[in-house]
């Protein structure tokens, strides 16, 4: 199959990835606004200063080619959402002789959690949060990122201690904060990659980092471009600071556990759900060791009461962006206690350190084997 026809079939099944996108994002929606949007025309066009358009005459939304291809399926969402608040300004609240980002587009926009920014020359999501210079405003950042870089210690104490006064840090930071009642800006993103089946381990790890580092989780439907259906990813919302912290943490355990995985597997030869049971024993046993230390700094420092606080702000903004949520529960197979237990010992060792390098995913740290 030569190159053209490949790609081809990509786009055709991108395009088919933007539709399904499109029936998602209506379900934020009212059951009469639902009924009043019909579904357009959808294509990949080259276009110059732009990165999507609505078309009235054709009834067609257009995204940027270049952009679609190269960029996050999260930042190709929340183009299109924008794309969406136009269709429904014109065919829903049938606007007239208003400016195309007036009061009307404000009003649909609020309607379906969409960006009213993401268009023309406007920075894809992944870059707002990801690949940003830090300021003077994100020393936390930065200093979080110095004590990263001290763990890297051969010696297990340094580095178990850099690792820890790091946590202390950032909790520290995020309860000052809530103190203070200082208003927060907060963004959602993709934290992991469509698909769709995820294994246990998967949803353990995103609750511990909504445990420990400021950030909430939903698991929304998204396209998995590579099976060509809709699936499932968890998306995070929270400070920017915190989702750049909470991602490198999801990231940095996750390269981990595949590393000790190799090493622990390479003469027993046992299958997938056995990797998930020692998956999930490291990140209990990681966890374990965060909650002990949260006992410890809350026992020392009584007059401070470092006791986790909720967001009021963050509740706030996740009640607007997700109207209606569904639990689920997940059906937990038999599993090897073993291997649990041996995962256990070697999450409690565990150290998160500074990666070797910044040319991962997004511009994020990958954590040194």
């Amino acid at each position: 199959m030569n190159k053209i026809k490949i790609q081809e079939q990509l786009e055709q099944r991108l395009i088919y990835g933007l539709s399904c996108e499109w029936e998602q994002a209506l379900w934020v929606l009212s059951k009469f606004h639902r009924q009043l949007l019909k579904k357009p025309v959808f294509s990949l066009k080259n276009m110059e200063n732009r990165i999507g358009c609505w078309s009235a005459e054709k009834r067609e939304i257009s995204l940027s080619r270049d952009f679609v291809l190269n960029h996050s399926w999260d930042d190709v969402v929340e183009v299109l959402k924008h794309e969406i608040a136009h269709q429904f300004t014109h065919e829903v609240l049938k606007a007239k002789n208003e400016k195309p980002h007036g009061p009307s587009f404000q009003k649909a926009c609020q309607l379906l959690r969409a960006n009213p920014k993401a268009s023309g020359s406007f920075q894809p999501l992944s870059q707002r949060v990801y690949n940003e210079i830090p300021n003077q405003e994100d020393r936390i950042l930065l200093k979080v990122k110095k004590l990263m870089a001290l763990a890297q210690s051969k010696n297990q104490h340094e580095a178990e201690a850099a690792m820890l006064k790091a946590h202390e840090l950032i909790t520290r930071h995020n309860i000052d904060l809530l103190n203070q009642k200082i208003n927060q800006n907060y963004v959602s993103v993709f934290i992991g990659k469509p698909a769709l089946r995820h294994f246990r381990e998967e949803y353990v790890l995103n609750r511990l980092i909504q445990d420990f580092y400021f950030v909430q989780g939903v698991w929304v439907s998204a396209f998995v471009k590579d099976k060509g259906k809709m699936g499932r990813v968890m998306e995070i919302s929270g400070t920017k600071q915190n989702i750049q912290i909470a991602a490198y943490v999801h990231d940095y355990i996750k390269h981990y556990i595949d590393f000790q995985w190799e090493l622990y597997n390479k003469d027993k030869k046992l299958n997938r759900y056995r990797k998930t049971d020692f998956a999930t024993g490291i990140i209990n046993g990681f966890s374990s060791k965060l909650e002990s230390q949260e006992k410890q700094r809350i026992k020392a420092d009584a007059k401070r009461a470092l006791v986790k606080i909720k967001d009021p702000g963050l509740k706030n903004y996740m009640d607007y962006q997700y109207p209606y949520i569904t639990s689920f529960r997940k059906n937990r197979l038999q599993q090897d206690q073993n291997v649990l237990d041996d995962g256990i010992s070697i999450g409690r060792k565990l150290v998160i350190a500074k990666g070797i390098s910044e040319t991962g995913e997004r511009g994020k740290f990958l954590p040194e084997k």
